[in-house]
């Protein structure tokens, strides 16, 4: 990636918030494309984010309106969603913002969960789809979709008990009967096996957000022979290209 015509390193975006984003700004920030001035984009929704090598900001930009002026004023030069694959919203508005302001933009991705043999996956499209579902597969359930959208489950069959695990407290209506596990990964496969014990869990829904953090309790899940409901990930936006890891991301800017 060159630089602006006043010999200023060019100034790359990331939307961030992932542990892939992380290693992007790290290998960027020390030099892995060529000089450059990185700024990583948080949205502030996790009170102790861990926070990137180089800048940082926290908080929106105002909508796809507020994007595009940034990436205009600050005369961005290539922007990188690296966002949690289910931040559809983000991703949406960084497409319309990009383009908007003639801005080159990358997706990284991480790929998603594979199901095994002897895996007992349920593909649903929404929370609503999982919660509809849960009856039919367990009564003990152990809910790992985040802190928000819990209200596709706070009517819940009667008789259902979740088991809520998440980085920061719930938002939200949320289920009557749960308990709220506070953690962040990575999680350790005999963690994961003796919390699935411990509870008593029968059924776990989760988002296909893939990554080896949370893997293991997909790992234990099916060691227990406990069925698992994964919400599919939204799509990228049409046209935007994708890669799998950092190191790709590095050689889309130009570093490889």
């Amino acid at each position: 990636m060159t630089t602006s015509a006043d010999s200023a390193p060019a100034l790359v975006l990331i939307l961030g918030g992932t542990s892939e984003s992380r290693r992007l700004a790290a290998l960027l920030t020390r030099g892995a494309a060529g000089p450059l001035r990185v700024v990583s984009s948080l949205a502030g929704r996790v009170a102790r984010p861990v926070l990137p090598e180089g800048e940082v900001r926290i908080g929106g930009f105002g909508g796809v309106a507020g994007l595009t002026a940034y990436l205009r004023e600050e005369r961005v030069a290539a922007v990188v969603d690296a966002t949690h694959p289910f931040a559809g919203v983000m991703s949406f508005h960084a497409a319309e913002a990009a383009a908007g302001a003639g801005v080159p933009l990358l997706a990284l991705r991480r790929p998603s969960w594979r199901q095994g043999p002897g895996d007992r996956w349920y593909p649903v499209a929404s929370l609503e789809e999982a919660a509809a579902l849960l009856p039919s597969l367990g009564r003990r359930v152990f809910l790992t979709t985040g802190r928000t959208g819990l209200g596709a489950f706070a009517d819940a069959a009667p008789g259902l008990w979740f088991l809520l695990r998440s980085v920061d407290p719930p938002v939200g209506p949320g289920p009557g009967e749960c308990e709220v596990l506070l953690d962040r990964g990575p999680f350790t496969l005999e963690g994961e096996r003796e919390l699935l014990r411990t509870y008593g869990v029968e059924v776990l829904v989760t988002k296909d957000s893939g990554g080896e953090a949370t893997a293991p309790k997909l790992t234990a899940a099916r060691e227990a022979g406990i069925p698992v409901v994964v919400v599919r990930r939204p799509p990228v936006p049409e046209g935007v290209p994708v890669v799998g890891t950092p190191e790709e991301a590095v050689a889309w800017l130009g570093g490889g």
